[in-house]
């Protein structure tokens, strides 16, 4: 058999293999090919996590997806209200090509995000709210196009109840004050159980992020109680440094003393909870201690 005839068959087995590879590994992520859809048809997708990816290869005709996350308790941010608000938000790739996003509310569509082929802007975190028993799902169309290659319509999704602060990230009205107030004991004593990240350090720097509209906060850490993921590096306690966001309308400035740094993890970044002065965090949290009123415990200095 010569190295072409060789060659070509290989060729025909990858393309196979693409166009039978549609599967939901964990019913977090999804990964598939349009390839094995018939034109006009509609694929039915159930994901159950509060975070994953999606990415759909050479699209062809159309994807419902359904997100039904199991979100735990400790879901709820510092501010959330029991209403069991559910706040979710996509932030396409930067090639994002060969399909559009809608919001599916009621059998009403709402696009999110369009096909971004040859588009340089970066692309935009779109976030949506869902009440509880409302029917609510993403779908995902197709665009025309003769030739499919390279064409991947690929997002990542995160689901939390209601932390308003995903909201900053997209066009919808927000309360700022409700955003922007400090915190009461009650809130900050719950946030250092509950937040993806629980730190002490000093305020470096403040920056903006035109393409998020955010303040960017630059930190000092001098102790990183615990973190979900790896927000705060560096070779030492003193050197530990990291980046958190908040809203820019928030006017966070650059000033002297410790504080306490809660919040979330936004797509790979850290956004801003409650952040009190480590001396009235300390005061508060030896208060409820004695009180026997502590949510949890964190080795205080």
């Amino acid at each position: 058999m010569s190295i072409r005839i060789i060659a070509f068959w290989i060729f025909i087995f990858a393309i196979f293999n693409v166009a039978v590879s549609n599967y939901s590994e964990d019913q977090c992520s999804w990964r598939g090919s349009g390839l094995s859809q018939q034109q006009g048809s509609v694929e039915q997708i159930s994901l159950h996590c509060s975070e994953g990816r999606l990415d759909w290869l050479y699209p062809k005709g159309a994807l419902r997806v359904s997100l039904s996350p199991r979100l735990p308790s400790v879901a709820m941010g510092p501010g959330s209200s029991s209403s069991g608000l559910i706040t979710a938000c996509v932030k396409p790739s930067e090639e994002f090509h060969g399909a559009q996003l809608y919001l599916e509310r009621d059998g009403v569509l709402e696009l999110l995000v369009g096909d971004r082929l040859g588009s340089s802007a970066p692309p935009r975190v779109r976030c949506f709210s869902r009440l509880p028993g409302e029917r609510v799902a993403l779908f995902l169309q197709a665009t025309p196009h003769q030739d499919i290659s390279r064409r991947i319509a690929s997002f990542h999704y995160e689901l939390r109840g209601d932390w308003t602060a995903h909201l900053s990230l997209d066009s919808q009205p927000i309360n700022v004050e409700d955003v922007c107030r400090p915190c009461n004991n009650t809130e900050i004593l719950m946030a250092v159980c509950t937040s993806d990240f629980v730190v002490r350090g000093n305020i470096r720097s403040v920056a903006e992020d035109e393409n998020l509209r955010a303040a960017v906060i630059k930190v000092s850490a001098t102790r990183v109680f615990r973190q979900k993921y790896t927000l705060f590096t560096g070779n030492s306690r003193v050197a530990t440094k990291g980046e958190i966001r908040t809203l820019l309308q928030c006017g966070v400035k650059p000033g002297p003393g410790s504080f306490l740094f809660t919040g979330r993890v936004h797509f790979g970044e850290a956004w801003l909870g409650c952040a009190p002065r480590y001396k009235d965090f300390k005061q508060a949290y030896v208060t409820a201690k004695a009180a026997q009123q502590i949510p949890c415990e964190l080795p205080v200095d």
